[in-house]
């Protein structure tokens, strides 16, 4: 096709970050121009769609999601970002990264259909990845929003159910000062007569209130459905089939494995996952063995990903405060260990008090470090916030490789490194490791 990168996955990618003036990293959000290819390109119905938002979970939320319906046979398609390594894992099927040829033929249809829309890299994406999906056929499409909800790029696509995993502060300065101004733009995901459900057990009232308007039973965690830990194991409680809520029988199912991906805050995803399938049991039948097989396997980089051997190295990519909250709550629950050196890496656009002050009783040793990108914060910068609260500095790094060679050439075996801050932070460190997404 003349005119078109002709060099592979990494010239188009290329190509992409320059059709909009925002670049790879910068957002626009709105849905007209999106909507105006989508036509072009004659995108309709394939199969059920989930659509899942939330400020935190909503990764883990879609993993879940994918391995509990592979695990039940059905062919799946699934849509997340970031990506840690490689574009290709933004786009699955069957649980499989997609191919360079197949992402590549994808962009070129996009390409021409788009004519002078100038689109932005996520939003391109997501049109390329309904372009993938349109050829594996696949039974389900588990779609992952990117930023908030009401206007994101993959809002143009009509779901089966809809899931916010949980609303709280981030990217205000395109969401709203507030959780009730973030809540609503969340809540932009609800269709009229399409189930939801909602993991915040305290949500927004403008969330409360807009479903509200559309009719919508909406399903909140601890009111309609939830969980409780046992010895070894976990309960799901809910409504049978996700009936509505005046003629729904209460359900307890007992005896689940605690999921592959680690953290308290997994069981509060897993119920979100198990509600949204028992409101789509007549088009996606689901077993019990189908689940606990799904959650055992379900396994997601970056995600509170504690490495083997020692000194034990934890990865993760939190970057805001209630995330920052979530992984001191984890570190809490390890077993004990004499230090805790953290490389630190963070976007200047991100509330960076608010999540060294979530984690300052949990780390011992900041190793702050900058980023390769334009948003972020210089180690330096890092470096003042957290002497600003008297943090013990092992130093200041221009790279996050640096400091966690660092961190591994003065760790003892009984301390734990901790990488965390971003996606960049956590992409850096497994390139280091030499180890795959």
């Amino acid at each position: 096709m003349p005119g078109l990168p002709a060099d592979g996955l990494d010239a188009w990618l290329a190509h992409l970050e320059g059709l909009h003036p925002s670049g790879s990293a910068g957002i626009e959000l709105g849905l007209e121009r999106v909507l105006a290819v989508k036509a072009r390109l004659d995108q309709g119905r394939i199969c059920p769609v989930i659509l899942v938002a939330g400020t935190n979970g909503k990764g883990s939320t879609c993993a879940m999601l994918e391995r509990i319906l592979l695990a039940a046979g059905y062919r799946t398609g699934l849509y997340t970002s970031p990506h840690l390594l490689r574009y290709n894992e933004r786009v699955r099927i069957n649980g499989v990264a997609t191919d360079d040829n197949s992402l590549c033929t994808a962009f070129a249809k996009v390409e021409q259909a788009r004519g002078d829309t100038a689109l932005t890299y996520f939003e391109f994406g997501t049109l390329a990845a309904w372009e993938l999906f349109a050829v594996a056929n696949p039974d389900v499409i588990i779609l992952e929003v990117g930023l908030g909800g009401r206007l994101d790029a993959t809002n143009v696509y009509d779901p089966a159910c809809t899931v916010i995993t949980g609303v709280d502060l981030d990217h205000m300065e395109y969401l709203g000062p507030d959780r009730e101004a973030i809540g609503r733009e969340k809540a932009g995901i609800f269709r009229t007569g399409i189930p939801a459900v909602c993991g915040d057990p305290r949500p927004p009232q403008s969330l409360l209130d807009h479903a509200r308007s559309l009719g919508i039973d909406l399903q909140v965690l601890g009111k309609d459905f939830g969980y409780l830990r046992q010895e070894q194991q976990w309960l799901y409680w809910g409504r049978a089939n996700g009936a509505a809520a005046d003629n729904g029988e209460a359900i307890r199912r007992g005896g689940l494995a605690f999921p592959g991906l680690r953290g308290d805050m997994q069981l509060a995803n897993a119920a979100c996952v198990l509600a949204a399938l028992d409101t789509l049991h007549r088009q996606l039948p689901v077993a019990m063995k189908d689940i606990r097989q799904g959650l055992l396997e379900c396994e997601i980089a970056g995600r509170f990903q504690v490495l083997p051997g020692r000194p034990t190295i934890v990865l993760d990519v939190a970057h805001n405060p209630q995330a920052a909250r979530v992984l001191a709550a984890n570190l809490a629950e390890m077993a004990f260990h004499r230090r805790t050196l953290a490389v630190f890496g963070m976007f200047a656009d991100k509330d960076i008090d608010g999540v060294i002050d979530a984690l300052g009783e949990r780390v011992t040793d900041w190793l702050p470090c900058t980023l390769d990108s334009r948003r972020a914060a210089s180690a330096d910068f890092l470096a003042d916030r957290l002497q600003g609260r008297q943090m013990l500095l092992g130093g200041r790094f221009a790279t996050a490789a640096d400091a966690l060679v660092f961190a591994q050439e003065n760790a003892n075996e009984d301390d734990r490194i901790l990488v965390f801050g971003s996606f960049l932070t956590v992409a850096a460190a497994l390139q280091t490791l030499g180890r795959s997404a």
